[in-house]
């Protein structure tokens, strides 16, 4: 979880990873309406939940314990958080469809590659930020406080509070 190479066929990451899937098949198979059995799904699968969570059919974790999600998110159709490592979501975030945040990464280095080695860095992101349809934040990247990531993006940085970001690779487009 914090940068260090770890071997993704790891016997305890595989049954992190199963427990995960199982979870997330039985949430996406709940319907929408059925709140109480999905926040009590939502608990059993995240490390920590605010109040009034919203997940929508098509959510997908690795791992589901090294998320924490604050008050009063929506997480839309599609949404896939890669959780090797700590993933942080703040109070009033909206991510829409197609989201991707992913913590992990692999090696450039071919040979530790076939060796399934890879390695996680968190991901924070603040409080009231909108994170706009098929956008994706990489590894150990720091999303501040009221920001919107424009539709498409790609964050390969740190994001200050109080912006916007747009563009492959998403760069300050205003301040908000």
């Amino acid at each position: 979880m914090n940068g260090e190479i770890y071997d993704m066929k790891d016997p305890v990451k595989a049954k992190e990873k199963q427990r995960a899937l199982t979870l997330c098949e039985k949430l996406n198979a709940l319907s929408i309406t059925q709140n109480e059995e999905r926040l009590s799904v939502i608990r059993e699968l995240f490390d920590q939940i605010g109040a009034n969570p919203v997940i929508y059919p098509g959510f997908h974790c690795d791992n589901g314990k090294n998320i924490r999600i604050g008050h009063n998110v929506f997480i839309n159709y599609n949404v896939s958080i890669m959780d090797r490592g700590r993933v942080t979501i703040g109070d009033y975030v909206l991510l829409a469809p197609n989201v991707v945040i992913t913590t992990s990464n692999h090696p450039l280095d071919l040979k530790m590659r076939r060796e399934w080695l890879g390695y996680a860095a968190p991901v924070t992101i603040g409080d009231d930020v909108w994170i706009g349809a098929n956008a994706v934040i990489l590894p150990g990247v720091t999303i501040g406080n009221n920001v919107v990531v424009a539709v498409g993006a790609v964050v390969t940085k740190d994001v200050p509070s109080n912006t916007m970001v747009a563009g492959v690779p998403a760069k300050r487009i205003r301040d908000i």
